[in-house]
């Protein structure tokens, strides 16, 4: 990508609406796995520890992991750190909040603070791989956050919630 290409991606656009939908969706699915789970008489915390593989992380590990990819994209592109979050979710009321807490974080953050973002340089906490904001945002958060979140679609759908394309997709009105 040219220089002048990096420094003028609208990247509040690109992050901060999309994450927002994308954790009404997430919030959204878990309310369908809830409905479910209590119209066929079963627990429907039992979700949040179902995997797709042993390998995999639980439910609840994709509500956090794509939770820490939202506030952590938004934060590091509009030139902040991200606040912590303890992992210590152990419902579905916590990861409700969580996904509250994160949604709320990320439209906090107001879209000027990102007219720089083209300009920095990302360096995960975990890595010392030093990236541009566009390949940051558009090769590693992006990807990651939708990993996650179509990964608990995947993990509610394999477990019997009928969900479909158009829950994962949500509301576009």
């Amino acid at each position: 990508m040219l220089e002048a290409e990096r420094m003028t991606a609208p990247f509040y656009a690109a992050s901060v609406p999309v994450f927002r939908h994308s954790l009404g969706v997430l919030a959204e699915l878990l309310r369908k796995a809830e409905t479910h789970a209590r119209e066929q008489g079963s627990d429907p915390e039992k979700f949040l520890e179902a995997r797709l593989a042993p390998d995999m992380l639980p439910l609840m590990g994709q509500v956090q992991r794509a939770s820490d990819h939202a506030k952590g994209a938004a934060a590091r592109l509009a030139g902040f750190d991200p606040p912590p979050y303890a992992d210590d979710e152990g419902g579905l009321a916590e990861a409700h909040a969580r996904i509250t807490k994160t949604l709320g974080y990320v439209i906090s953050l107001p879209a000027e603070s990102f007219e720089d973002a083209g300009r920095r340089t990302i360096t995960l906490p975990f890595d010392t791989l030093q990236m541009s904001a566009s390949q940051y945002l558009y090769n590693f958060a992006l990807p990651s956050f939708f990993f996650h979140v179509t990964t608990a679609y995947a993990i509610l759908r394999h477990h019997g919630v009928p969900l479909g394309k158009s829950d994962f997709i949500g509301n576009l009105g």
